[in-house]
């Protein structure tokens, strides 16, 4: 369980470099394929609550920090009108949210039904940025939603979304290198059964 969860956390960090070099797509409404969350999701579903919850937080933290280094409010390329006092800590919250959401959906992961898992991380993500600029809306003291951010928000979920099987491939790998159980039990072959003669 140490080792698995030490190999998701150094996955998250490889996946916050990463992030830095994925350019946005101009021609979807600058849509962009969200690394550090989509890892942090399928992850999430595979951990019990409170290595979720620790995940959340290293997760939350690191995007804040990130920003908190960027130009104030944000990417200037993501939010037209930034926000000058997003609070840090902010993620946090929004990780943790997405975390229990992607939780709720464990048992049917287990038997097997990774397709749903797969859907809910697209859901997750836009309730995270939908999440997020409400948050921005809020704090600038008025109510602007674009179709344009709508189209960016809806497509960076479905191009995320898009990747979350290979994530997951990912992870099973590092479960059994680890020796930490997934109990995957969708895919495991029924032993035959003997035919006896009477």
């Amino acid at each position: 369980m140490i080792r698995y969860s030490l190999s998701i956390l150094l996955m998250i960090l490889f996946a916050l470099v990463a992030q830095q070099f994925i350019p946005a797509l101009t021609g979807v409404y600058n849509s962009r394929l969200l690394l550090v969350t989509l890892v942090f999701l399928c992850a999430s579903v595979t951990v019990g609550p409170p290595v979720m919850l620790a995940l959340a937080f290293i997760c939350g933290f690191l995007w804040d920090a990130q920003g908190a280094l960027g130009p104030a409010g944000g990417d200037p390329e993501v939010y037209k009108y930034p926000a000058e006092s997003l609070r840090f800590g902010y993620s946090i919250v929004l990780y943790g949210l997405i975390g229990y959401l992607m939780q709720g959906i464990q048992p049917l992961f287990r038997q097997g039904k990774w397709q749903f898992s797969t859907f809910l991380v697209g859901v997750s993500i836009f309730i995270y940025l939908v999440a997020e600029f409400l948050i921005i809306n809020f704090v600038r003291g008025d109510f602007r939603f674009p179709r344009a951010t709508l189209f960016q928000i809806v497509f960076t979920s479905v191009l995320t979304m898009l990747f979350s099987p290979v994530v997951f491939w990912i992870l099973f790998q590092i479960a059994e290198k680890f020796g930490y159980e997934i109990r995957f039990e969708g895919l495991k072959k029924k032993p035959r059964r003997r035919r006896t003669l009477a």
